[in-house]
């Protein structure tokens, strides 16, 4: 009986050394691409990222500048009532005088207080989004990076 001899699938005798190079270089080929195209993408997320922190740094310096000088202009009002209503007090002849300048001044304070703190919140509210504004961009334009893939 003549027996039929069936090569050996793991024998060294069967790899051809140019088609593995070939493919070890295909591999190395593809893997290099990939690795230059994730470089690639992180560093513009990074490159991004640096641009919506500063951006918000800025944002947030001047905001804070523009509710600092809202501060100080509300306290310089409130100085000046102050001093004026001190004045007003000086020249006070009666009792009954000195109730009356000492009410329309509580009630003007009142009021100028009230007005101070719309115009406090409106700038704040204005800050905020202004501050925020470049992380709500920055996380948008994310969301439709995600989306698209």
């Amino acid at each position: 009986m003549a027996t039929k001899k069936i090569d050996d699938v793991f024998s060294i005798a069967s790899i051809d050394p140019s088609k593995l190079s070939e493919s070890f270089r295909d591999f190395a080929e593809k893997g290099a691409a990939q690795s230059k195209e994730a470089y690639s993408k992180m560093k513009e997320a990074a490159e991004d990222a640096t641009k919506t922190v500063e951006a918000t740094l800025e944002s947030a310096q001047a905001g804070s500048v523009e509710l600092g000088l809202k501060a100080i202009d509300a306290l310089r009002t409130n100085a000046e009532n102050s001093l004026s209503h001190l004045e007003a007090l000086l020249g006070v002849k009666s009792v009954s005088e000195l109730f009356e300048l000492q009410t329309a001044f509580l009630r003007k304070q009142a009021e100028v207080a009230v007005e101070q703190a719309k115009s406090l919140q409106e700038t704040s509210k204005k800050v905020a989004e202004k501050v925020s504004a470049p992380g709500k961009s920055a996380a948008e334009k994310a969301m439709k990076s995600f989306k698209a893939v």
